[in-house]
């Protein structure tokens, strides 16, 4: 996930958009979601399990994130598809790996190895991918292709 951020970020920095500063804290926090998961809690010493802990502190970062983009946003009416320019096609793409991620350490929180507000951040990451890549189509003057049910007659 950190890999296709920051393909993300290098897409959109031509484009001098603001959340640049957010991506990259994102790949930092990306790295603490990485530690929290690869240490166990069952069996990591104490000094480890202090160490590599995740608060619900970036969570909520996201959320607000979130919700400044949205405003923003005109509202959803469509299903739509991965569109509206590079930046916005890559920061589709780092959702849906973002997604594949939080599908993986579902069963690692669930069996009360790792912190459930890394799951969590994943969950708000997913999100907050979604409304950037349609913030930045709108900002591009893109247009988002909207989903159509292919005739199957």
């Amino acid at each position: 996930t950190v890999f296709f951020s920051r393909l993300a970020v290098e897409f959109c920095l031509d484009q001098g958009y603001e959340f640049g500063e957010e991506l990259y804290k994102i790949q930092c926090v990306l790295q603490d979601v990485g530690s929290n998961v690869a240490t166990p809690i069952s069996s990591a010493r104490e000094s480890h399990l202090k160490r590599t802990a995740f608060s619900e502190k970036p969570v909520i970062e996201l959320e607000n994130w979130i919700d400044r983009y949205t405003k923003q946003l005109p509202p959803l009416s469509n299903f739509i598809l991965p569109s509206g320019g590079k930046c916005s096609a890559s920061l589709h793409l780092a959702r849906a790996i973002c997604r594949r991620a939080e599908r993986g350490i579902f069963r690692i929180v669930q069996a009360g190895e790792a912190d459930q507000n890394a799951a969590r951040y994943l969950n708000r990451l997913s999100d907050y991918l979604f409304t950037l890549a349609r913030y930045a189509a709108m900002k591009e003057g893109k247009r988002e292709q909207i989903y159509k049910r292919p005739n199957m007659n």
